[in-house]
């Protein structure tokens, strides 16, 4: 006897992308901050403003190797007729200056006949000196909260004399929706992950699991400030998370606007945020790219900007309107050319080194049109 099928779950509308952010950003609060040594904080995003305690330097210092004189002393001075200094104390880079020099004076400028010190040329008052505070007045902020360290700004603020800062680590937890062995979802959930401790947060990537009830035991705890699901966002007989999710938390949008990853879903639990990406590679990755990435980014309170430029396209690219959708590109020197649309292959997914957004208004871009290349993946 042919059993009556389970009703699949269903996509009821395509809630724009603009909407979606800004109920995530409504959602969302940062999480709380901790302080970190410096030396461990590369790549994490600032919580606080670094401000220097104090003047940097806090007393004059060598720019570099020479004599430290009072440059009043060598105004005269020449090859042909040097000028005595009363006092001339040859000093390294980032030496402080001794009581009463004022200038650097480079190593051939001075010479010393019979213990005496002769200025060979005139110094300028400051020349070769780096003063009280050049690098930074006291009070001064070195970095503003919502700076992802990268590790120059480290090394910047070792060579302030900070030792530790206060910053914002979100920790996700990365589910599959499916059992184990499935290679695309295994693949997407790998590189969000990279992209996640790219952004200075902690990734945990779940054991799969077999069932919808696996699924709902396996969500987070109070260790977990939000949780990425992969698969199970369709209507096909096994996809089952976007109504599991609505059975213990609040389902906001089922079904978003935008191309690839249109079956995407934002749910909330216990107050917090849960991503539902497709089991579909480029959809995956479109999706986090636009959703995952703001919401990560709202936990984290990051400031960071996306690293973007600008192009012309080698051919037109057409879309659909009421939808926003990621065109994957081939950017090289002054042009991008596009690779897909909708579907993207995993053989475009190779070839692309970037996004191009294309707005729910527009019908797409005419070859030669200036756009904007968003980083890849």
């Amino acid at each position: 006897m042919a059993m009556e099928p389970e009703i699949p779950q269903r996509i009821a509308r395509f809630t724009p992308l603009a909407d979606v952010l800004a109920r995530l950003d409504a959602l969302i609060e940062p999480v709380a901050p901790r302080m970190c040594e410096l030396a461990a904080a590369a790549g994490l995003t600032l919580a606080a403003d670094v401000v220097a305690a104090a003047p940097i330097p806090a007393a004059a210092r060598a720019l570099r190797d020479g004599w430290a004189v009072a440059s009043e002393a060598t105004a005269d001075a020449g090859a042909y007729a040097p000028a005595p200094l009363a006092s001339a104390a040859q000093v390294e880079v980032g030496a402080p200056l001794p009581p009463g020099a004022d200038a650097v004076a480079a190593l051939d400028a001075v010479a010393v006949r019979d213990g005496l010190a002769l200025a060979l040329a005139p110094v300028a008052p400051g020349e070769g000196v780096l003063a009280t505070g050049a690098d930074a007045a006291a009070g001064a902020t070195l970095l503003e909260r919502g700076r992802r360290l990268a590790r120059l700004h480290v090394a910047l603020l070792a060579a302030a004399g900070i030792t530790s800062v206060s910053v914002r680590v979100p920790r996700l937890r990365l589910l599959r929706a499916r059992p184990a062995n499935d290679a695309v979802i295994d693949a997407a959930i790998a590189c969000i992950a990279d992209g996640v401790a790219a952004m200075g947060a902690i990734a945990e990537s779940v054991e799969p699991n077999r069932t919808a009830n696996d699924l709902a035991s396996a969500l987070p705890n109070a260790d977990y400030d939000a949780v990425v699901v992969v698969g199970g966002t369709g209507s096909g007989r096994d996809d089952r998370t976007v109504r599991m999710l609505a059975s213990i938390g609040e389902v906001h949008a089922h079904g978003i606007a935008l191309l690839p990853g249109e079956t995407s879903a934002f749910a909330s639990l216990r107050g917090r945020p849960v991503l539902v990406l497709p089991g579909r590679l480029d959809a995956a990755l479109a999706a986090w790219h636009m959703i995952g990435q703001a919401m990560l980014a709202g936990l984290a309170a990051s400031r960071e900007p996306l690293r973007l430029r600008t192009a012309k396209l080698t051919h037109k690219v057409a879309s659909m309107v009421g939808f926003s959708e990621l065109v994957p590109v081939r950017g090289e020197h002054a042009s991008a050319t596009p690779i897909a649309s909708g579907y993207v292959p995993l053989s475009g997914l190779a070839q692309a080194n970037g996004w191009v957004l294309i707005p729910p208004e527009s019908e797409g871009y005419p070859a030669g049109a200036e756009v904007v290349i968003r980083p890849w993946p």
